[in-house]
């Protein structure tokens, strides 16, 4: 029997047992959760860096949004609020689409 010890979407225990397979869970407490979240986050992105394809590329941006947002949901804001924050930011400090390079400042 395999083990994972590590944090799934909601369905995932679901998905499982109409398979006809058996899975035991727990539910973490908050600052577990938070670690976990953390995990899952470069998890996600370990899989972004060695996608094999654009699809599975985005797949995995889409999964790294989702841990994102609940991420945002712990330290107190929803994904409106991360976004405003996010657009704010980006009206402020410009974002990534003219793909620039610093490459140094002279400080004299």
């Amino acid at each position: 029997m395999p083990t994972y010890n590590k944090l799934v979407r909601d369905k995932i225990p679901h998905i499982i047992t109409s398979s006809r397979k058996e899975c035991r869970t727990r539910i973490l407490d908050p600052e577990e959760y938070k670690e976990e979240l953390r995990t899952k986050l470069s998890e996600e992105s370990e899989e972004y860096m060695s996608a094999g394809s654009d699809q599975e590329a985005l797949e995995e941006l889409a999964d790294m949004l989702e841990v994102i947002r609940a991420l945002a949901e712990v330290h107190g804001a929803n994904a409106a609020q991360l976004d405003k924050l996010r657009a704010d930011k980006a009206e402020a400090r410009g974002g990534f689409q003219e793909r620039v390079y610093l490459i140094d400042v002279n400080e004299a």
